[in-house]
């Protein structure tokens, strides 16, 4: 390990992003929970779309009787709840990929990578499968924003003295 002029120590890159360092190896597991979540979000999707026989395109109504529809709230739910993962769990990968370049300390790492993880997925819950009243939904985004957010903040705090 090589240090800089500056006060923060180099760890070489191949150190950090494999399997032997604990800080990625959690961020894996937990990366791919989200994933996997997301991936399920598709499905729950096409699932409300059958269960309330709501389809956006001629081709796919199945049902006799069904016209094309765009507006059903349960659907509709549904995809906001996605659209809401793709717009904050894709920039946590990122900013937690970066996180983990600054070598920080594995139990704090992995219990923000679980927070963060179980935080979407009460979100998820509360907001797509059984809708809860606020303030549930607002406290389970601001967990992972608030991580990510902190996550920056270490970053850009480590990184400071090389701008």
């Amino acid at each position: 390990m090589s240090t800089n002029s500056s006060t923060m120590p180099m760890t070489p890159p191949n150190e950090l992003f494999n399997l032997d360092n604990p800080v990625f190896c959690c961020y894996l597991f937990w990366a791919t929970v989200l994933v996997v979540k997301m991936l399920l979000m598709s499905l729950l999707t096409a699932v409300q779309r059958f269960r309330f026989k709501i389809f956006p395109n001629q081709e796919d109504l199945f049902f006799k009787n069904t016209e094309v529809q765009f507006n059903d709230p349960h659907v509709e739910r549904v995809r906001r709840a996605h659209r809401n993962d793709m717009e904050n769990i894709l920039p946590y990968f990122i900013m937690a990929l970066i996180y983990i370049s600054t070598n920080p300390d594995a139990t704090v790492s992995c219990n923000l990578f679980r927070v963060a993880s179980l935080a979407r997925i009460v979100h998820t819950l509360v907001y797509a499968v059984y809708p809860v009243p606020q303030p549930s939904r607002i406290i389970a985004f601001g967990c992972m924003l608030l991580i990510t957010f902190y996550m920056a903040a270490v970053v850009a705090l480590r990184t400071l003295s090389f701008v």
